[in-house]
């Protein structure tokens, strides 16, 4: 065999490789994203029924709020909402449990893509599983959609 011909195989199969790493999954990424320009502040990896929840004080009643959701396969499914008092925007008509001072319940929901406008006096934190970001930080109190992403094999090889 000659140098070329085994110059053409070796590219074909390294071709071939590359081709399947693409092609096969490589697990799930939270993306937060600039609502308006896309551009991606964060994509850390998730798995199904990983907690990313969103947790803020509220700008009317200066009272904790946490808005919690369970990665299901490409949704955000909201699984629990804790409040501390009702405000605006707050659901007084739920049936909710009370412990501690803290009323919680399980909405209704399940959502592709969230978008939130974190601000600095509501002070938006994100978590996801044990990791916690300032999310007004990390956007500059931008406003900001999450959505889940599934990467190949690949993009997760490639990506730090």
């Amino acid at each position: 065999m000659n140098t070329t011909h085994g110059g053409l195989v070796a590219l074909a199969v390294f071709v071939a490789v590359l081709g399947s790493a693409a092609a096969v999954p490589g697990g799930a990424v939270l993306v937060v994203e600039d609502a308006e320009t896309g551009e991606t502040y964060l994509d850390t990896p998730v798995a199904n029924g990983s907690t990313v929840a969103l947790e803020y004080t509220h700008s009317v009643e200066k009272t904790r709020v946490y808005e919690a959701y369970t990665v299901r396969d490409d949704r955000l499914e909201m699984t629990r909402m804790e409040f501390e008092s009702y405000g605006w925007g707050l659901p007084s008509g739920a049936n909710v449990t009370r412990t501690n001072g803290t009323f919680a319940y399980d909405p209704p929901g399940s959502y592709e893509r969230l978008t939130v406008a974190p601000g600095a006096v509501a002070g938006h934190r994100l978590h996801v599983d044990d990791r916690t970001y300032d999310l007004v930080a990390l956007s500059d109190g931008r406003s900001v959609t999450l959505s889940v992403r599934h990467r190949s094999a690949l993009t997760t090889l490639l990506d730090p």
